[in-house]
């Protein structure tokens, strides 16, 4: 019920299937689901064997939605090709069910192939609508399935082959999570209307990240932190893209030096775009960009082995840039930020750009903080970018409030900008 007393809508949860090979562990599923209370819409995604009329989408739709003929994909013999079509076409049949208010979570079962197509097709779904696989693929490297989602991907122990007493546990246990997730109480916390801000950390920038967030936080904005991992770097692009953002304090844009020299923590070439692109006020710094990433010491290249390496814990071995990498990197780094629609500043730290860049660290090397700031000094379009040099290390608190505050500069003038214009709009005679 709801707090007048009327009833609730019931939720739903949208099954994306190969109804042609899956169709008695569906039915399993829909079943638990329907005894939660929930409705559930039935997604056929095969692509060969006889149509299943329990489909509330069939395949043809879905085919059709990715704007090809589903018998011309079945005669076509390309499994690859024909995944990928009803991938396309799964993703904008479910957006189109979340937009109509019938997709309140997405739930899907299968191999690799089936992981693969119903990651990218629940990727559209925005972040906090639940997201369940069942997969044989849910152990090992995960990255190409979750990326920058919220997806959950839960061991299927054996093949999603049939119900047995084995796989009905865990298809059982699979159905109670997601019936869980939709079915939970709102969450309502205080100051939920405040601006969002996204920032970039590493262990090396915490104590910048740590009091930068803490001004924001008492200028009345909600700032998420995001680890530069490669995934944390894509997390927060996504949220920029999809406007969920108020502002971006980009500290640590480490994963550019990881792109450029094959280190395991890139985000990709679209790194530092998102927020550009969407026009969201940036304040940029470079965070540690004094180093690449690697896993344990023995898993770095044996072209790097001469190289100034630095074991952060068992399972990271940091590399120094060099000169050269550091030039590439603020290159790189002004070509992207100097086409940002939206107002953008980049602040340096000119007595180092990590905890273990700084004078007496394991990293300082004035040269190649030398290239990098003289990179980003000759390719910033000043028109565009603005660019602040401070004589203090990263992590300095003064420099941290200083980042802050240009970014709560940049928040405030935005907004100013955007009620100027919608008044300006209103005023206009019709």
């Amino acid at each position: 019920m709801t707090a007048d007393g009327t009833a609730s809508p019931q939720r739903t949860v949208v099954l994306l299937g190969t109804l042609d090979t899956k169709r008695a562990e569906y039915a399993f599923v829909a079943d638990r689901l329907h005894a939660a209370g929930l409705a559930t819409v039935l997604v056929d995604v095969g692509v060969l064997g006889e149509l299943d009329p329990a489909a509330d989408v069939t395949r043809e739709e879905v085919a059709r939605a990715a704007g090809v003929a589903h018998a011309a994909l079945a005669r076509g013999g390309d499994r690859g090709a024909a995944v990928q079509a009803m991938a396309t076409g799964a993703a904008r049949v479910i957006r189109a069910l979340h937009e109509q208010g019938r997709c309140d979570a997405a739930f899907a079962m299968g191999g690799t192939g089936g992981t693969s197509l119903a990651a990218t097709a629940f990727r559209g779904l925005p972040i906090g609508v639940p997201k369940l696989v069942v997969s044989t693929a849910a152990s090992g490297d995960t990255r190409p399935y979750v990326g920058e989602t919220d997806l959950v991907l839960v061991p299927s122990v054996v093949d999603v082959a049939g119900v047995n007493r084995l796989s009905a546990e865990i298809l059982a246990n699979a159905a109670a999570a997601v019936a869980g997730m939709v079915t939970r109480a709102p969450v309502a916390l205080a100051h939920a209307d405040r601006p969002l801000v996204g920032a970039s950390m590493f262990g090396v920038t915490t104590p910048c990240v740590g009091a930068a967030r803490a001004h924001l936080e008492d200028l009345d904005y909600e700032v998420l932190v995001f680890h530069m991992t490669g995934m944390g770097g894509r997390s927060l692009e996504s949220l920029a893209a999809q406007g969920r953002l108020a502002g971006v304090l980009d500290v640590t844009t480490t994963e550019l030096a990881d792109e450029l020299v094959g280190g395991v923590f890139s985000a990709g070439p679209d790194r530092l775009t998102a927020a550009g692109a969407a026009g969201v006020p940036q304040v940029v710094s470079v965070g540690a960009l004094d180093m690449v990433n690697f896993g344990p010491k023995e898993s770095v290249p044996e072209r790097f082995a001469q190289r100034n390496l630095l074991v952060h814990n068992a399972s990271v071995t940091l590399m120094r840039t060099t000169p050269q990498e550091c030039a590439e990197v603020g290159a790189r780094m002004a070509e992207r930020l100097s086409r940002a629609r939206g107002p953008v500043t980049v602040m340096l730290p000119l007595r180092g750009v990590s905890a273990v860049s700084v004078a007496g660290g394991p990293f300082h090397d004035p040269a190649a903080d030398a290239a990098l700031f003289d990179a980003l000094r000759a390719g910033l379009d000043p028109t565009r970018v603005e660019l602040v040099e401070l004589d203090a290390e990263i992590n300095d608190p003064d420099f941290a409030r200083a980042m802050a505050a240009r970014l709560s500069d940049h928040i405030a003038h935005a907004h100013q900008h955007t009620e100027e214009n919608s008044q300006d709009a209103e005023n206009q005679p019709r």
